[in-house]
Parts: structure tokens; sequence; C-alpha cells
């Protein structure tokens, strides 16, 4: 399973946007592959516009969605305090949607180059889409 970030979901709704991010991530969705979690959800819902807001929690609500409960704020307090103490300073948010990942074993697709620098201290691995975007399962890394 691979855990998105809303920066690919952002993205991928962009009329302009990324053709490279699209393609991953409907490679994800088509394998049934793609998962959100509670910080996504606000990311990504609470900017959407309001002739939007409907479609939006009808498409995710058929995507795997997981809440992050005091085990997983825990492991992000870890992985905070690992990342402050490499003199690290990240987005509160994204460091619990790493560990957030981690904790489940999946993978991060996102956007943002900070969640490397989480998967080097303990955080979710980032997933790399395969060739031409395609879905590249875990055994294949």
């Amino acid at each position: 399973m691979v855990l998105v970030d809303s920066s690919v979901w952002i993205e991928a709704a962009r009329r302009q946007g990324d053709l490279a991010a699209k393609v991953a991530l409907r490679a994800l969705l088509d394998e049934y592959e793609a998962a959100w979690c509670s910080p996504v959800k606000l990311e990504v819902l609470g900017g959407a516009r309001r002739e939007e807001r409907r479609a939006l929690e009808r498409f995710f609500g058929v995507i795997p969605y997981v809440e992050c409960r005091d085990p997983e704020w825990d492991a992000a307090k870890a992985l905070a305090w690992r990342a402050r103490d490499a003199g690290h300073t990240l987005p509160w948010n994204d460091v619990l949607i790493s560990a957030t990942a981690a904790a489940r074993g999946w993978r991060i697709f996102s956007r943002d180059a900070h969640f490397a620098t989480l998967a080097g201290l303990g955080g979710a691995v980032v997933y790399q889409p395969g060739y031409g975007g395609s879905y590249q399962a875990e055994a294949e890394v």
C-alpha cells in the first residue's frame, strides 16, 4: 500500500498539473494501492472549492483511509525529535504522515523532497513509480 500525500492529489487534480504525477497516481488507483490519512484529508478537502466538495468526498470515500491516533502521534513525535536532532525542522503534518505510513509498513508518494529526509530517519520509504508512471510493487524496489 502507498500513502499518497496531498501534494500528489493536488497536483494530479490541476488541469495543467504534472503529467507524471497524474499517470503515477492513476496507476496506484488502478492497482488499488493508494491510501490516504487524516492530515491529507484536511489538506486536500479543507482547501476544496465549494462546488467540488461533495464530489471529492464521494471520490475519497472509496479509497482506503486511516486515522492518525495516539500511536501514530507518538511515532511522529519520535520522528520529529530525530529530525530535529539531525538539524531538520520539517512540517509537523508531513512528519505525522510519514510516521503513519511507516507504522503500517507503507510507502509514501509525495512531491515534497523532505519525505526522503524523513525516510532516512525512520519515516516511510518514498515510493518511486515504475517506468512511464506504472505501479512499482515493493518486491520490485
